[in-house]
């Protein structure tokens, strides 16, 4: 996963905060108008930095809400054993949408869910403690906000110079 870190040029940071910016919308030729390189040369990159591990994916931002999942909720959990894989399981549970497994610290597990009510996050709450987790608190979430990782823009210094 790490193997390109050191190699991306200006090229590929500026493909890669395009793309952040939005995905779908941004065409390999207005990319390449962009930062300077054929629509070519930004399809053979993008292929070339997913087969690598650097763009793992692409995820639409969706209103939950506007889907009929009124309830949006953060779960801070404990894994007894850290060492345990159980993000794979997780994700496959019903209105479970993201897994943030932290490092260190005793709040190791932070899981997001969206449900239609009271009843179906409660039940998504037991299938987190049916894989083994402690929920140490639940917060109702409001919004979020995403911003695209700055250092990617191509008038950001090179580390070279």
């Amino acid at each position: 996963m790490g193997g390109r870190q050191s190699t991306l040029d200006d090229v590929d940071r500026g493909i890669l905060h395009m793309l952040q910016m939005d995905a779908r919308n941004n065409r390999a030729r207005e990319i390449g108008e962009d930062v300077g390189v054929s629509a070519s040369t930004v399809r053979n990159r993008i292929e070339a930095l997913e087969d690598e591990g650097v763009i793992r994916g692409y995820v639409p931002k969706i209103d939950y809400e506007q889907a009929g999942y009124q309830l949006s909720i953060l779960f801070t959990c404990t894994a007894s054993d850290p060492s345990e894989p159980l993000t794979e399981d997780l994700l496959e549970k019903h209105g479970i949408v993201s897994v943030r497994k932290l490092l260190a610290g005793r709040e190791n597990y932070h899981i997001r869910v969206v449900g239609t009510d009271t009843k179906d996050v409660s039940n998504i709450a037991n299938s987190i403690r049916e894989c083994g987790l402690e929920i140490v608190r639940s917060d109702v979430l409001d919004d979020e906000y995403v911003q695209p990782f700055d250092h990617f823009g191509k008038d950001v210094p090179s580390r070279e110079g």
